[in-house]
C-alpha cells in the first residue's frame, strides 16, 4: 500500500470518533457509548442502527417547524444551484433584504432593522458592540458597562461569557470583558416551584438593577442584557412583571435593554418573540436557531429604529458600523430563514405553540411525585425538570437519564446539570406529547 493510500484509508475510517473534539460534551464518556444519529425527519431522529428517536428537544432548541421539511430543503437546494455565495462587505443580495424585513415586521414596535451573522453567540457579541457604539456615537463614550445576570446563558464569545452566568462557561477564561456587572438570577423553589408559566413571585428582583446603577452611576451602564426565559441554565421564566420593571428603570437611566431570544425567538412560547408575550418592547433583540429551523447556521440582532438611526448622520461613503462576519446573510441561509417563515405562517405554528402549552405543561406535570423530581417549571412548549442530585456526583443523574432515554427509550432529551429540559418541535402533536412525558417518567425511575 502507498503513503496516500494508507492515509485515505486512515482518513476515512467510519469508527474512528477521536478525531473530533466535540463540543460541550465529555468527550471520553460519549465515545464509550456514542449516540450517533445519521438522518432525522419530522419528529424524529433516526439513529445509526436505524432506531427512530423521538425529539425531544427540537435538536438544540431550534428545529421548530420539524426536521427534514421539504419546503426548506428545496429552498436551499435552489439557492445553492442559483447563488451560493455573495460578498457581505460593499455588497450584498436581494434575500438579504428580503428576509431583514420580514423579520423585523415579526418583532415588536420599532424593532425595524436586522443585523445578520451566524450563531447566537455572535447574535449577542454583534448586540454588545452595537450598545456600546450606540452611546459612543451619541457622545457618551462613557457608557462602557454591561449588565447581565446569574445563571444567563449568552453563547460563548468573551462578551457572551462575560455577561454570562453559567459559572463553568467563564472559570477557565481568564478575566473577560472588565466592567461587567450582574443582576440576581429569578428562581426560588421555595416560592415558585412547580410553576405553570411565569412565577407569580420575583419581580421585584429587577430592581437590584437600581442598585448596581447607584454602586456604578447609570451614566457609565451602555446596556443590560436577559434571557426572557432562561434556557440553557435549566428553564427558568422570568416572573410575572419582572421584565417591565427592568425596561422602566433603563428607560430611567438611559440604558439599552437587550433581549437574548436564540431559544424564545420564533415560536418556542407562542408568539414570534418573547417580547410580544410579555408586552415589553427592548432596545435590541439577537435571534437565531429558529430562524432557519436549525438547517443552515443563521443568527442576527434586530434593532430599534432610534438606535440604527443614532449612525446614519456621518459622511454617507463612510461606514457606520467596523462589524461583520463574512458569511453575514450567507444566500443559503437566507433561502432557508425565508422557507421556514413561510412555514410558521402557513401552519400557523406560533400560534400552535399558545395553544398546545396547557396540555403541554399539564404532561410535564404528571411526572411531579417520581423519584427525585425536585421541581417541575414549564412556559411555552419547554419544561424544565430538576432531579435530585447523586451523592457521588452532581450531574450524574441526569447524564444517566439523557443516556438511557437515548439507548432504550428512544427518545432526545437534553440535560443541563441535573435538569431535563424538554423542547419539541412545534409540530408536536397531543399524543407525542404524553408519549415524550411517559417516556421521560420511565426513564426518571430507572435513575435512583
Amino acid at each position: 500500500m502507498s503513503l496516500s493510500e494508507a492515509r485515505l484509508s486512515a482518513d476515512t475510517r467510519p469508527n474512528d470518533l477521536e478525531a473530533y473534539w466535540m463540543p460541550f460534551t465529555p468527550n471520553r464518556a460519549f465515545k464509550k457509548a456514542p449516540r450517533l444519529i445519521t438522518r432525522a425527519k419530522d419528529m424524529y431522529y433516526y439513529a445509526a442502527d436505524g432506531r427512530a428517536v423521538l425529539d425531544a428537544t427540537a435538536g438544540l432548541w431550534c428545529c421548530n417547524a420539524g426536521h427534514g421539511r421539504d419546503e426548506i430543503v428545496a429552498a436551499i437546494k435552489r439557492q445553492a444551484e442559483e447563488l451560493d455565495y455573495a460578498p457581505a462587505f460593499q455588497f450584498a443580495h436581494p434575500y438579504a433584504f428580503e428576509l431583514a424585513s420580514r423579520v423585523a415586521a415579526l418583532a415588536p414596535g420599532d424593532l425595524d432593522h436586522v443585523f445578520f451573522c451566524n450563531s447566537g453567540s455572535e447574535a449577542v457579541d454583534t448586540a454588545l458592540k452595537i450598545a456600546l457604539a450606540y452611546h459612543h456615537v451619541r457622545g457618551e463614550g462613557a457608557r462602557t458597562r454591561l449588565i447581565g445576570r446569574e445563571r444567563g446563558y449568552h453563547g460563548v464569545g468573551f462578551g457572551g461569557i462575560s455577561v454570562g452566568g453559567i459559572v463553568n462557561n467563564r472559570k477557565s477564561f481568564g478575566s473577560l470583558l472588565t466592567g461587567v456587572d450582574h443582576l440576581p438570577h429569578t428562581y426560588n423553589r421555595d416560592t415558585q416551584a412547580f410553576t405553570k408559566g411565569e412565577p407569580e413571585s420575583g419581580a421585584h428582583l429587577a430592581d437590584d438593577l437600581e442598585r448596581i446603577a447607584a454602586l456604578h452611576d447609570p451614566s457609565t451602564i451602555a446596556a443590560v442584557i436577559v434571557e426572557p426565559m432562561a434556557g440553557s441554565t435549566g428553564v427558568l421564566p422570568a416572573p410575572k412583571g419582572y421584565l417591565a420593571r427592568l425596561r422602566a428603570i433603563c428607560d430611567k437611566y438611559g440604558i439599552l435593554l437587550i433581549f437574548d431570544e436564540v431559544i424564545t425567538g420564533f415560536g418556542r412560547l407562542g408568539f414570534a418573540f418573547a417580547a410580544e408575550r410579555y408586552g415589553v418592547v427592548p432596545d435590541i433583540i439577537t435571534f437565531a436557531k429558529g430562524i432557519t429551523s436549525g438547517t443552515v447556521p443563521m443568527g442576527g440582532a434586530i434593532v430599534r429604529a432610534p438606535v440604527y438611526d443614532a449612525f446614519m448622520g456621518g459622511p454617507e461613503h463612510v461606514i457606520e458600523l467596523f462589524h461583520g462576519y463574512t458569511y453575514s446573510a450567507h444566500p443559503l441561509a437566507c433561502a432557508a430563514g425565508l422557507a421556514t417563515l413561510d412555514l410558521y405562517r402557513e401552519e400557523k405554528l406560533f400560534e400552535r405553540a399558545r395553544a398546545l402549552e396547557p396540555k403541554f405543561a399539564d404532561a410535564a406535570m404528571t411526572l411531579r411525585g417520581l423519584p427525585g423530581v425536585l421541581d417541575i417549571r414549564t412556559v411555552g412548549l419547554v419544561a424544565g425538570i430538576d432531579l435530585a442530585s447523586k451523592p457521588d456526583g452532581f450531574g450524574k443523574r441526569a447524564y444517566a437519564a439523557m443516556e438511557r432515554a437515548f439507548h432504550e427509550q428512544g427518545i432526545m432529551i437534553r440535560v443541563t446539570g441535573d435538569t431535563i429540559a424538554l423542547s419539541p418541535p412545534l409540530i408536536v402533536s397531543d399524543d407525542e406529547i404524553g408519549e415524550i412525558c411517559g417516556k421521560v417518567g420511565k426513564v426518571i425511575e430507572t435513575v435512583r
